[in-house]
């Protein structure tokens, strides 16, 4: 007598067969449509459900256009001109990118971003913002002039490559101290 068909092993995730990543995707989310509606201020970040986004993101044109459209910018039209364009073209690839992340199933909270904004390390966002509203507070109470400030803006570039290359070598000691630390345990077994 032959013996018995071995029985049926139970379920596992981990012997289940994987599922296709075309199958994970959302088709109710187009990141080119988003791109599209992004060049509209607020309506990507509508199209992504990030509202409080979309808000921000209407004020901000606002602002530069009612600075543009003033004689508030004292001969420094080209500035904001091009920090209106940066913004509106920022706007749509971020509505992309946010729509990318949704169709790939990733978590988006109402202020994601291309930038991560939540990382360890020093708050940059924040303290920007601050220093930002205090030259302008000391503009309006002049205290300060905008065009003794914007001869120094430079200053605000050479800083920000500090940064990046501060940021670039502490995430490579990080990950060289890291495979030092595995090969060390590899090492003592």
């Amino acid at each position: 007598m032959p013996p018995p068909p071995p029985a049926a092993p139970e379920w596992s995730p981990y012997t289940a067969p994987a599922v296709p990543p075309s199958l994970l995707l959302r088709t109710d989310v187009s990141p080119g449509l988003a791109f599209i509606l992004g060049l509209i201020p607020g309506v990507g970040a509508i199209y992504n459900s990030q509202y409080v986004k979309a808000f921000l993101h209407v004020i901000v044109v606002g602002i530069l256009i009612s600075i543009l459209g003033s004689d508030v910018s004292h001969g420094f039209e080209p500035l904001f001109g091009l920090l209106l364009a940066a913004f509106w073209i920022y706007m749509a690839f971020e509505a992309y990118h946010t729509a990318r992340k949704r169709q790939l199933g990733e978590p988006v909270d109402e202020f994601s971003s291309i930038v991560p904004m939540r990382r360890r390390g020093f708050p940059v966002g924040p303290t920007l913002l601050i220093a930002f509203g205090l030259l302008f507070l000391m503009i309006n109470f002049d205290i300060v002039t905008f065009d003794r400030i914007i001869r120094y803006w430079p200053v605000a570039l050479i800083m920000l490559g500090v940064w990046l290359l501060y940021e670039r070598f502490a995430a490579a000691r990080e990950t060289q101290n890291a495979a030092y630390t595995a090969h060390q345990v590899q090492h003592d077994r």
